[in-house]
């Protein structure tokens, strides 16, 4: 029998405000010990009184927006019911029937195809404890909680089930991220669970269009555990139900060690959860106007901006997808082209700065696993740079060596250049007693070269780089060599 594969993900992400979503407490407890930032509120104390976060409303309706979503006019907050030792007062207060944002849409790319991923809803919500299990030294196992994470700003991005394979989840889930992490509102660490998604998958036959149930899988804390447990979780229920089993509805999680999914619940369903209007919050009235003025404030998105770069500065596909990103490196891209040439766009050298930002500087970036934004290098000094290499002042080779070192130290290009006597060179006065010694040198490489073997021409540049330590003019050598061996 042949399959169809059904996907819907709940996307959550916590959202970048200073204080919490219904109290005064700091958001920022990543690096804190365990129960610092709570209150009374966050702790769920009885007779304590919630307030409403108004920036966190804003980014969830900015977010709702860039997605294509239409804003109600009218929403309000309810109450979700269930018992878990993560939350402490026995109810999450999130959104149910009438959430901030409603029926968006957002695209993604696949085998050079695209596709319009519908989007249910985007709510806003309040984040749970955080459990910690552990095992003392005779083999007891216990947990302890963390309250710091509790009451944390957190939106739900609820995605309709029109994801058809796991790689498809995955660049869904990659698309949610690179929106959120250009509009400003979450940090996007996956790892920290800033980031995170719940998955629904089920199998349909594509022979009568019976729907098998439905497993949500939890857990996965990076775009590879998405497609990998999705992919096990796919096989899984297909091999169920060619051998005859029986599918249940259940709640799964994903190991990332043993590489598969195991049952932890029933699934619950919506009429479990006895949502109910939260009567501690007002509904909120979302007027026109005030959705125009969250719209205006969204900065230029990646593909909009990838469109743009491949216009305005005649570069490929491929390399404006990769300068967008991230807003920031798409950001340090444009600012170097622009203190390069103003107003005026010289498309050669649009292209160099491109290149030199995705291959040494990336590489760099890469190597000490830190952000563009963290670089040492600033736009000034990366177009200081590249003003030498066009002098002539810097061959390629010498200029990557330069580069690092402005990356590893700080200093500028030219500090550089004349503390380690870098600078190329250039006169033919200067190069042809050398190029006259590397020929006498080497008189079998001479007769090779004489005798058709092109590559040998390679060899006798070589050995003149190697005696100027890489600052002899490239161009300059090769014609030197070309004209004494003619």
């Amino acid at each position: 029998m042949k399959y169809d594969t059904v996907i819907g993900l709940e996307v959550h992400s916590q959202l970048l405000t200073k204080s919490k979503m219904y109290c005064r407490c700091s958001t920022d407890y990543v690096n804190d010990p365990p129960n610092t930032h709570v209150c009374p509120v966050c702790l769920g104390m009885p007779g304590v009184l919630p307030t409403i976060n108004q920036q966190a409303v804003e980014y969830t309706i900015m977010t709702g927006l860039a997605l294509n979503c239409t804003i109600p006019t009218f929403t309000k907050f309810d109450r979700k019911n269930y018992p878990y030792p993560d939350l402490m007062k026995g109810y999450q207060i999130s959104q149910y029937d009438l959430p901030f944002c409603i029926d968006g849409w957002v695209e993604i790319e696949i085998n050079g195809n695209k596709k319009k991923c519908e989007i249910t809803r985007v709510h806003l919500e309040e984040d749970v404890a955080k459990l910690v299990h552990r095992t003392d030294s005779s083999g007891e196992t216990y947990s302890l909680m963390d309250v710091n994470r509790a009451g944390m700003p957190l939106m739900e991005i609820v995605g309709e089930p029109d994801l058809s394979s796991p790689e498809e989840a995955r660049l869904y889930m990659m698309k949610l991220h690179g929106i959120l992490r250009y509009l400003g509102v979450s940090t996007g660490n996956m790892e920290e669970g800033s980031f995170r998604c719940d998955a629904n998958i089920s199998q349909r036959s594509a022979e009568d269009g019976t729907t098998f149930p439905k497993v949500e899988v939890k857990n996965m804390n990076s775009f590879k555990a998405v497609y990998s447990a999705l992919k096990y979780e796919e096989e899984r229920q297909r091999e169920v139900i060619e051998s005859g089993g029986q599918l249940v509805q259940e709640t799964r999680g994903w190991l990332d060690d043993e590489g598969i999914t195991v049952s932890q619940r029933s699934k619950e369903y919506a009429h479990d959860y006895r949502y109910f209007p939260e009567p501690d919050l007002p509904p909120l009235t979302i007027s026109s106007e005030r959705a125009e003025a969250i719209r205006a404030s969204i900065p230029e998105l990646a593909d909009a901006k990838k469109d743009r770069f491949m216009v305005k500065y005649s570069l490929t596909e491929y390399d404006a997808e990769l300068l967008v990103n991230s807003r920031e490196f798409a950001d340090y891209y444009e600012s170097c082209v622009e203190l390069a040439f103003g107003e005026q766009i010289a498309e050669g050298r649009a292209k160099v700065v491109a290149n030199w930002m995705l291959g040494e500087h990336l590489r760099l970036l890469n190597d000490a696993g830190i952000e563009i934004t963290e670089s040492k290098i600033t736009p000034q000094q990366f177009v200081e740079m590249l003003d030498m290499i066009d002098q002539g002042t810097l061959s390629t080779t010498l200029a990557k060596q330069v580069f690092e070192e402005v990356f590893t130290t700080g200093k500028k290009p030219a500090t550089i250049v004349e503390e380690k006597g870098l600078k190329q060179i250039s006169g033919t006065d200067e190069i042809e007693p050398i190029v006259d010694q590397v020929l006498q040198e080497n008189p079998k490489v001479v007769a090779e070269f004489k005798g058709g073997k092109e590559k040998a021409l390679q060899f006798l540049v070589g050995q003149v780089m190697k005696k100027t330590r890489g600052q002899a003019k490239p161009d300059l050598v090769n014609k030197l060599f070309k004209e004494k061996l003619q």
